[in-house]
């Protein structure tokens, strides 16, 4: 996350009141963000819903984006940046629904709090995001793929793209549950400490990968280094050569003038070329798994 601290760690500011019609905005701790932002997608033709899901006795809300049209759509589970679901996350899903899925935005960090308030990064680590564990966010995300098969969705065929914190999670959760047949990682970052709330990295589970990922960097990336993305490619190969065949099918593709979260078109961090060409390659990664 250094990148995200080196670019959010002076910020103090009270929260700005920038709501859309859907009624989200976003976190204190993503400030500065850009005057405005470079995408806006329209719910014009799409049903966009919070529902709340419930597992293990708490509930917890689902940004839902789907066309008004027909049924059986594929699902892409959306997982947000350390920031939660805000407006930005709810246009990716809702770009996903433009392309004829059924696609679910989880709030993740419901259990241990809200990312809205907290003015810092360090805040928001220390008191939500290092609170969070990997098997309850798989946990929640099996949820959403049940939630979704029970309205309407094909739940057959599941994807999931994941930002930052969430690109790490895409990866988990491709060694997670076998029903998935793609994923996208968006910069997740693919080593690090090992503790009873993560206790597995990405690279731990190439051998256990059940559905091929997409990963998608950048060059610059201050806290992804490129020998961490190196190891992964070496670590895919050697899953490969014993046979793991979602490993074999996985390609990670790194974008040279793009740094960390060049996707999100909120923050000055935003490199348009590489999400241009990162949304192009995520959406054709779907189309042929899905």
């Amino acid at each position: 996350m250094n990148a995200d601290l080196t670019h959010l760690s002076s910020v103090k500011t009270r929260r700005a009141v920038l709501k859309t019609a859907a009624g989200l905005g976003y976190a204190l701790a993503s400030y500065p963000i850009m005057a405005q932002t470079a995408i806006n997608t329209s719910s014009a033709g799409l049903h966009t819903a919070e529902v709340m899901l419930e597992r293990d006795g708490f509930k917890f809300p689902v940004y839902v984006a789907h066309p008004l049209e027909g049924r059986n759509w594929p699902v892409v589970l959306v997982v947000s940046e350390i920031f939660g679901v805000h407006e930005y996350i709810a246009d990716v899903a809702r770009r996903w629904a433009r392309l004829g899925y059924c696609a679910l935005a989880p709030e993740l960090f419901a259990r241990q709090g809200e990312p809205s308030e907290y003015a810092t990064l360090a805040q928001l680590m220390q008191e939500v995001v290092s609170k969070v564990p990997d098997a309850q966010v798989m946990g929640d995300l099996d949820a959403c793929v049940t939630w979704a098969g029970l309205h309407g969705a094909d739940a057959k065929r599941l994807g999931v793209n994941g930002f930052c914190w969430g690109g790490r999670m895409s990866w988990l959760y491709a060694a997670h549950n076998p029903a998935l047949k793609a994923a996208v990682s968006w910069y997740g970052r693919l080593e690090g400490e090992h503790s009873t709330l993560t206790p597995y990295q990405p690279i731990d589970l190439v051998k256990s990968l059940k559905a091929p990922v997409l990963g998608l960097y950048g060059k610059n990336d201050e806290s992804i280094p490129q020998s961490s993305v190196d190891s992964m490619r070496a670590a895919l190969a050697a899953a490969a050569a014993s046979g793991v065949q979602a490993a074999l099918k996985s390609q990670i593709l790194v974008y040279p003038n793009a740094g960390h979260a060049f996707h999100a078109d909120y923050r000055a961090s935003y490199e348009p070329q590489a999400a241009k060409q990162g949304w192009e390659q995520a959406s054709s990664w779907f189309k042929r798994w899905l």
